[in-house]
């Protein structure tokens, strides 16, 4: 009885270090905000968000992507109405992304419609 709870308590503590390594283990994030053009239609920001949503299935260094648009009733987004969220397991990742030929024809599709692009790029820690 005593190996069992012994060998059981060392199951948990295996366990337990593991997770603690996971849950300590920084991600870089790379923050995308967009503000459109006046001119840019409803379909060419739709085209815009599509195309940037297909990104993780075309790049497989995106190891998360979240995005939305702005909801704040701040105020203070300075026009920026679109947000994304990619993450990244390394700075080499995140550097191979930024050339990627489908990085590279995504921001031939969104150059025409940008009016202002802020990126901010983050190790994110708990």
């Amino acid at each position: 009885m005593k190996k069992i709870i012994v060998l059981g308590l060392i199951a948990c503590l295996a366990t337990s270090a593991v997770f603690a390594q996971k849950s300590t283990a920084k991600i870089l994030r790379h923050v995308v905000l967009l503000k459109f053009k006046d001119n840019a239609s409803a379909a060419d920001i739709k085209s815009v968000e599509d195309a940037f949503r297909l990104l993780p299935s075309k790049i497989s260094l995106i190891k998360g992507f979240e995005w939305g648009t702005n909801n704040s009733p701040e105020k203070m987004n300075e026009g920026l109405t679109h947000s994304f969220l990619l993450t990244f397991n390394s700075e080499k990742d995140r550097n191979n992304y930024l050339v990627h030929p489908a990085h590279k024809a995504f921001g031939a599709l969104l150059t025409p419609f940008l009016d202002k692009v802020v990126v901010l790029d983050f190790w994110a820690g708990k």
